[in-house]
């Protein structure tokens, strides 16, 4: 027994629709590994990122399930709540994103040089990954909490969960970055690397502080309030390389307006600046959202109810 008085176990875990959707998870989780390693392969660097996106994606879900059927996550110095469903959103983006690059480079209609079994196992993979995709998605909506209501989990509110996608958004912007921009070329573009690295350090620090329980004051201020005035100061920042990086990549004073045809697919500068400056806007939209929705938030420290 512990120290409630209630079982070791915890049947929720497996009775709910919250366990059900854990369970579905794994289940879809175990079945693309499988297939993959079995017939269906990959290769290149597209391969290797849904394959790692999915082992890491799994060995999560097994962690969090495991903590949560034996309770052991009570021993844990994390916020449980605000960890899980950031886990949870950060799987579906990752999910999301081999459910479209796999398929994508992998998959044909006519069948490869290895016979159509390997068509057929590529095409299962891709819908057993979407459909592991809905599962996270699911846990993510169980999860989420509802407009107006009063949390102690931040990360389940609509603000905390667009912190997870500014996070990743950022990700894909940093990799585009080290995949031949050529943003030293020019001092401007050197301070929108910059700005993209502030507000991913700043995301992440309220992240961590959420699930570390650090939310009761931050700098003599309420957390809330410490929020929303990162958020604000993440928006203003992100207007400012919204503007900047495409008059110094795109203008022809600075860049090119259009793709040179000698660049070579997947390796020209010109394709990783159009992927950092589509993402920037799309994070200063996902900022601005966060600015609009944090207003609504009423929070109650964790710390107060821990």
């Amino acid at each position: 027994m512990d120290p409630q008085g209630g079982p070791y176990l915890n049947k929720k875990a497996l009775c709910s629709p919250l366990g059900a959707a854990r369970l579905c998870q794994l289940a879809m989780g175990c079945a693309v590994i499988a297939m993959v390693t079995h017939s269906a392969g990959y290769s290149g660097s597209q391969g290797v990122f849904c394959m790692a996106a999915w082992c890491f994606c799994f060995a999560m879900s097994v962690v969090v399930f495991f903590l949560d059927a034996t309770r052991l996550y009570s021993f844990l110095p994390l916020s449980w709540d605000n960890l899980t469903v950031t886990c949870a959103a950060f799987a579906t983006l990752m999910y999301v994103t081999a459910s479209v690059v796999y398929p994508l480079f992998f998959v044909r209609s006519e069948c490869p040089y290895a016979g159509c079994e390997v068509r057929d196992f590529r095409i299962a993979v891709s819908v057993c990954s979407i459909l592991g995709t809905l599962a996270y998605g699911a846990e993510v909506v169980l999860c989420r909490a509802r407009p107006g209501q009063i949390v102690v989990g931040y990360m389940a509110t609509a603000s905390g969960l667009l912190k997870v996608v500014q996070g990743f958004v950022a990700c894909v912007i940093f990799g585009a970055l080290a995949n031949g921009s050529q943003y030293w070329r020019y001092e401007a573009t050197v301070y929108c690397v910059v700005v993209y690295a502030s507000c991913f350090a700043l995301t992440a620090l309220v992240v961590i502080m959420t699930l570390c329980k650090r939310t009761r004051n931050v700098c003599c201020m309420p957390f809330d309030r410490f929020v929303v005035v990162c958020t604000l100061l993440e928006v203003l920042l992100y207007l400012s390389a919204s503007v900047v990086w495409p008059v110094f990549c795109f203008d022809p004073k600075y860049g090119s307006p259009s793709r040179p045809s000698s660049c070579p697919q997947g390796k020209c500068p010109y394709d990783s600046k159009v992927v950092v400056a589509v993402f920037s806007f799309l994070n200063f939209g996902l900022y601005t959202a966060d600015l609009i929705y944090s207003q609504r938030i009423k929070f109650v420290s964790s710390n107060a109810n821990s």
